[in-house]
């Protein structure tokens, strides 16, 4: 990714915050808790990325600036910070089921939209061929999402605590 790409899609995912943010009716505390999981979350996938190209089952290239590098996290952790304001939510409605149900989808949905991504955008990132990239990446979706959660709940106390309906 270009400089200019990872920019935009820190804008993109900047909008995406903002609308969870308004439409799960997220309070301070909230918001400060998804930050810290999207933190959390961001170096998590720095690291799937590189235990991926380690490992031969993808090719995302890093940037090698470390000011690249710090945008290319940045990116990482807020486009994960919406995803705990939604699961956030969904613990606070439906418990420890509801938050596994989230860990599941992401693992299943995740895999078939990087592998979208990959094939509009090859220089973005490339697979490796069978089934333990797809596996990985599985591993990673629900690896991400559970940690960035645990950490927001750290940060802002359980949901099923919270005041805000």
């Amino acid at each position: 990714m270009t400089t200019q790409q990872v920019i935009a899609t820190i804008f993109v995912y900047s909008i995406a915050l903002f609308a969870a943010i308004y439409f799960t009716r997220a309070a301070t505390r909230r918001i400060a808790g998804a930050l810290a999981g999207g933190a959390a979350g961001g170096w998590m996938l720095l690291g799937a990325v590189a235990l991926g190209n380690g490992q031969g089952w993808w090719r995302v290239p890093l940037p090698a600036a470390p000011g690249s590098l710090v945008l290319f996290y940045l990116a990482s952790a807020v486009s994960c910070a919406p995803i705990y304001l939604i699961t956030w939510r969904v613990a606070r409605r439906f418990g420890g089921r509801g938050l596994a149900v989230c860990v599941a989808v992401a693992a299943v949905i995740g895999p078939p939209r990087d592998y979208m991504i990959a094939g509009i955008f090859p220089q973005w990132m490339v697979f490796a061929q069978g089934v333990a990239p797809i596996l990985a990446d599985a591993a990673a979706y629900a690896g991400f999402v559970g940690l960035g959660h645990g950490v927001m709940r750290l940060a802002a106390g359980p949901a099923s605590k919270d005041q805000t309906r």
